[in-house]
């Protein structure tokens, strides 16, 4: 009776120690590539979309973007490095909101949306592509509810090393509508994961990006960190998402997530305004897709 007392706990010990262990602060350099496709012409690239002063909005992601991660139990902050200028997303789990704060063409612009806001926000824009698509009478019938989509996850035996870190290789399938499968590869350190973050570089953290990013639900349920992946996005563009530097050991401080006082944070349908060129004062305007 005595070994067989023994051998449970010898499994429940080997059990624990293959878990991945977690951790609530860290510090992630990322470095994401948006990737047009060769036959892209700039004459296809003109037209709407376009910021006041010539510079093309639906194209600003395009190429290479840097991003740095800061975690600390409820707090993420992430900074974001382009071309196109700076911008530091702030999120507060706790409290349940997102801080942004944007350098560009030498202003910087602070904006605000708790996750009500943002639910709502996006209630009202299905609710929009609803109606446009009911006025449309090529279309007999309409369903006005949100896409369901079903993730899978497949791993490999297929491994390599990133950022220093042993990495193995898996596929983020997801089923849409009519059973269409798209698939997005990924690599995970099984090693780790980061408490509320489940991986970097994605570019609904980058403002008003969000309609573009692609749909990348399931990652957050890799069993590890994901530290790459590559995806398609709209217009024939191509997501490389690649981890550089992990700091797990790094005492992350309570100022890294301080708000900068000199920036005035307004609410984020301001921030919606300006990108449309709404308010009258120099805005700027996305193209439809």
């Amino acid at each position: 009776m005595k070994y067989l007392l023994v051998i449970p706990f010898a499994l429940l010990g080997s059990i624990a120690f293959a878990q991945n262990k977690m951790y609530q602060q860290a510090q992630v350099s990322t470095t994401v590539n948006v990737i047009a496709p060769e036959e892209e012409s700039v004459d296809n690239m003109q037209g709407g979309g376009e910021f006041r002063g010539g510079m093309n909005f639906r194209n600003m992601m395009d190429g290479e973007t840097k991003f740095v991660t800061f975690l600390k139990g409820n707090k993420i902050k992430t900074t974001i490095k382009s071309e196109m200028g700076r911008s530091a997303v702030y999120r507060d789990n706790a409290q349940k909101s997102t801080t942004t704060v944007m350098e560009m063409m030498g202003s910087k612009n602070g904006f605000i949306i708790t996750d009500e806001e943002q639910a709502d926000m996006q209630r009202k824009r299905d609710s929009m592509m609803a109606l446009r698509r009911n006025k449309d009478t090529s279309v007999k019938a309409v369903n006005t509810e949100r896409p369901n989509f079903t993730t899978d996850i497949s791993y490999t035996n297929e491994s390599k090393k990133i950022a220093g870190f042993n990495c193995k290789k898996g596929y983020l399938i997801t089923t849409r509508l009519l059973g269409i499968k798209d698939s997005a590869s990924f690599w995970y350190c099984p090693e780790f994961k980061l408490e509320n973050v489940s991986y970097t570089g994605g570019l609904n953290n980058i403002p008003m990006m969000s309609n573009m990013a692609p749909n990348l639900n399931g990652l957050d349920k890799v069993e590890g960190f994901v530290m790459a992946y590559e995806t398609k996005m709209r217009r024939n563009r191509t997501l490389q998402v690649e981890v550089t530097k992990v700091e797990l050991d790094k005492k992350i401080e309570d100022k890294e997530f301080d708000i900068p006082k000199d920036i005035e944070i307004k609410p984020m349908k301001e921030m919606q305004n300006m990108f449309r060129g709404g308010g009258g004062n120099g805005g700027f305007r996305g193209g439809r897709e």
